[in-house]
């Protein structure tokens, strides 16, 4: 696809039956989260709703979850549609009730937990363990399928989704980026990661800010700039910017349809023209900025005070059902408006033609082996340690020191593990430093700008990544190694108290 194709008007690209499926599965979704965050019991409404059916406390995020609701049917639609390997980044983690209904949607939830069946008592399991004592927490916690990422220090949802992609060649990372995420230190440096991305060996990242305007209780910076303004951003991050915005669902619905098809034919032909040519130059990666009301299809008042697009949408919008009995009416009428009695069959199923809208199998985003790197961990294999022993005939005559040693061991652990490309170095340029510049016998650093002639142990292809945020080698680091690869984080500062020596993959989901 060319530059100019980029000014080319939409097509609405969803014919009408679509279009009202993708809705009633988005409706399911956001009914589903709902139901999480408040109910107890009578899951279907099939009783007139009364505080007896509410939780005694609430605790959940709502504002957010609409809009990753939204994300998740459209990206089912591009995997299904193209046959992608993709995994979704959720950022904002308190987003849990979105990536939950969407796993017992899709039926990874029950496959997982058979006793969270899909079904009127199942969804009432859901509903009960969701931030729930003996339950489930409220954030995207690593027991919930299809999740690498918890969110609950905000800033490292990109770094881990690039650090997902690096030797993955054929997985796309949809990440989602919070617009109160991206004010933190570690997201803003994670946008430089598409300058260590390979085209040619490494898959891709599709970053998604979520620009719904509010945090928890004050505007998002980058929603109350003027729109060129965040476009210059975007560019200056070297990232193509593609607005999806507005409130009207069928509207969106297009929108989001037509915007997805456009990105994923971008990234398909940057990788297919660096594949063909071995020429790994740094494409301008596609991003999309997500605009929609926070809150999104909640109640749009409570008491006679704005909720929906501001806000007082952010966690609980109907917090006070004991004390103001015209609040349950209003939750009542909340659930009822996304019209279940079309969603789910009379037992509580989803209908079958809404549940042939998920992928199948392992392209379902909730059941993809990526995104439980213990199903694809391999061991590295090693070299034996005793040969690399320092010899020391008598005390005080052997100098040498210790991390260079360790350097030559770990030069050879790259080496035996190079044909897998499941090994890489991460660091804030302290690899030669740290003594371990044995590394560059046979690697370099991965770098994907521009060479001058006098450059040393810089290559598209090297496997040490140095930048100097030790948030972003971390993030990187753990996106590595949560997919089913190892890694080592090498850092000599004292707050670098995370510091991973040697590392196995953990398991997730």
């Amino acid at each position: 696809m060319d530059e100019a194709a980029l000014t080319q008007p939409f097509q609405q690209p969803l014919e009408a039956g679509e279009l009202a499926r993708i809705d009633a599965y988005w409706r399911a979704a956001n009914y589903l989260s709902v139901g999480q965050i408040y109910l107890y019991d009578n899951p279907l409404l099939r009783q007139p709703l009364a505080l007896g059916h509410v939780k005694p406390r609430l605790l959940g995020h709502w504002g957010t979850t609409p809009g990753l609701n939204f994300i998740y049917a459209h990206l089912n639609r591009v995997i299904r549609n193209r046959d992608l390997d993709m995994i979704y980044i959720c950022g904002p983690g308190h987003g849990g009730p979105a990536m939950v209904a969407n796993a017992w949607l899709e039926g990874t939830y029950t496959e997982l937990y058979p006793n969270v069946t899909q079904d009127e008592e199942g969804m009432k399991r859901l509903f009960r363990q969701f931030s729930f004592p003996g339950g489930v927490p409220s954030h995207v916690a690593p027991e919930t399928p299809g999740s690498i990422h918890e969110g609950g220090e905000l800033g490292y949802a990109l770094s881990h989704a690039f650090g997902a992609a690096f030797d993955n060649p054929d997985l796309i990372v949809a990440c989602v980026v919070g617009d109160g995420e991206a004010e933190t230190g570690p997201l803003a440096a994670a946008w430089h990661s598409n300058k260590f991305l390979n085209p040619v060996t490494d898959g891709a990242v599709l970053p998604i800010l979520h620009l719904n305007g509010y945090k928890i209780a004050n505007p998002a910076v980058l929603a109350r700039i003027p729109r060129e303004e965040l476009e210059s951003l975007i560019a200056g991050y070297g990232y193509e910017p593609h607005f999806v915005e507005g409130a009207d669902p069928d509207a969106m619905h297009q929108l989001m349809a037509a915007t997805l098809d456009r990105v994923i034919e971008r990234i398909r032909s940057f990788q297919q023209k660096a594949r063909m040519s071995r020429a790994p130059e740094r494409p301008r990666w596609p991003m999309i900025v997500l605009a929609t009301p926070k809150g999104w299809t909640g109640p749009k008042e409570v008491d006679g005070k704005k909720t929906e697009d501001f806000w007082r949408s952010h966690q609980v919008p109907l917090a006070e059902l004991a004390a103001k009995p015209a609040h349950v009416k209003q939750l009542e009428q909340w659930l009822k408006s996304y019209r279940p009695e079309e969603l789910f069959e009379p037992g509580g199923a989803l209908k079958p033609a809404l549940a042939m809208l998920a992928p199948s199998g392992n392209r379902r985003m909730s059941a993809n082996p990526h995104a439980n790197g213990g199903l694809l961990l391999r061991d590295l294999r090693l070299p034996d340690y005793r040969e690399y022993a320092v010899a020391a005939p008598k005390p005080g005559v052997t100098v040498a020191e210790s991390t260079r040693v360790m350097g030559e061991y770990l030069r050879d652990v790259m080496k035996l593990n190079a044909a897998h490309r499941n090994f890489r170095a991460f660091g804030p340029d302290e690899t030669a430093s740290n003594r371990l510049g044995a590394f560059f016998d046979v690697t370099a650093r991965t770098w994907m700008g521009s060479l001058l002639p006098y450059d040393e142990h810089l290559a598209p292809d090297g496997r040490v990544m140095e930048i100097l945020s030790e948030h972003t080698c971390q993030g990187w680091l753990e996106g590595y190694l949560l997919t089913g690869r190892h890694g080592l984080f090498s850092c000599y500062e004292a707050f670098t108290t995370s510091s991973i020596p040697c590392s196995t993959s953990t398991r997730s989901g």
